[in-house]
């Protein structure tokens, strides 16, 4: 594998992300706590192979500009800005999340995670968006 090859491994961590950070909601709605507590590590596994290997690919690569002058441009950036606002600012969150769940607070991890979780699965799936706009369109 070489450092060109990254940005799909990213997209399909990412999407990887999105089937079970769906999952894993299923499994908690359905009362299966062990269940959701194995997927959504699993979810967190896969955000942080996914960090990792974004950070190395644009350490390698630098900034991709997006490519197309066309009327997808504007489409691109209206995903992108949410996308790398909202990576960034939900990594504190996602880790107070978990780090109730370790504790067995669950009020306190419900509560974080009722606003986190739609904003780990937004990013999850315009990195996807991102992806295919940037290398595959």
């Amino acid at each position: 594998m070489s450092v060109s090859d990254l940005p799909a491994l990213n997209a399909i961590l990412n999407g990887t992300c999105t089937v079970l950070l769906t999952i894993g909601y299923i499994q908690i709605r359905k009362g299966n706590q062990e269940g959701h507590r194995k997927i959504m590590l699993s979810a967190l596994f896969t955000s942080a192979a996914f960090l990792i290997s974004y950070l190395i690919y644009h350490y390698y690569a630098g900034s991709v500009p997006y490519p197309h002058h066309d009327w997808t441009r504007p489409i691109y950036f209206a995903i992108l800005i949410p996308h790398v606002i909202l990576a960034a600012l939900m990594v504190p969150f996602i880790l107070l999340g978990v780090w109730h769940a370790f504790k067995s607070r669950f009020d306190r991890h419900k509560r974080v995670m009722r606003w986190t979780w739609p904003v780990w699965m937004f990013v999850s799936v315009t990195g996807v968006l991102v992806y295919l706009m940037l290398y595959q369109l």
